[in-house]
């Protein structure tokens, strides 16, 4: 009879370790900058052993590409709720969208901003990991935006002067460096400037 294996002690591992630690990951770096979220206070935070960080993470980096992927998905979600109401009229939908955006921001004080915008401050010029994933997802949204100008135009609600790609590209940028500003004088002030730019002279 040959010797059964021996029985392996200790905790078993949670299946929502992971899912944990990218919660928690997301919170300290929109809350804290991803160059001061330290591993540690990670861990500490999701309530977990930091040898469980490296069992799902190859390193810092690669949790920090995925902590983007997780924000950009439930912002792209956001995002197609308010832009793919087809019962709404295209501009009115992106108006809409960044009027709640900007409700967002005042009833939060004017913190954080953007995650993406923050990581391209703050990690796009040392990680080509990172800086590969956040023009992804800067794409991304912006294509979502694209769709939404690309039917205002079929409907005669905007010329055919510029492409819809530069025009969702310039909006997707103008509203990044309006939060910036935003956070930098912990007002609205940029915010409405950018509603005013685009939505009374641009898209008129």
């Amino acid at each position: 009879m040959e010797p059964r294996p021996a029985t392996r002690r200790g905790p078993k591992p949670k299946p929502d370790t992971r899912d944990n630690l990218l919660q928690a990951g997301l919170q300290m770096i929109h809350a804290e900058g991803y160059s001061a979220s330290g591993i540690q206070g990670i861990v500490d935070r999701a309530d977990v052993p930091k040898g469980s960080f490296y069992t799902y993470f190859a390193s810092k980096e690669a949790f920090g590409a995925e902590v983007i992927d997780l924000y950009s998905e439930r912002g792209q979600i956001k995002l197609r709720d308010f832009l793919c109401d087809r019962a709404i009229a295209p501009l009115a939908r992106l108006e809409a969208y960044f009027d709640d955006r900007i409700a967002a921001f005042r009833s939060s004080n004017y913190v954080r901003g953007c995650l993406l915008g923050n990581f391209s401050a703050d990690a796009a010029d040392h990680s080509t990991m990172i800086r590969d994933s956040l023009a992804g997802h800067f794409k991304a949204w912006s294509r979502i935006i694209e769709n939404c100008l690309l039917e205002a135009r079929d409907q005669g609600a905007i010329g055919r002067e510029i492409s819809a790609t530069s025009l969702a590209d310039f909006i997707l940028n103008s509203w990044e460096g309006a939060l910036l500003r935003m956070r930098a004088e912990k007002s609205d002030a940029p915010l409405i400037t950018f509603k005013t730019m685009i939505f009374g002279k641009m898209l008129r």
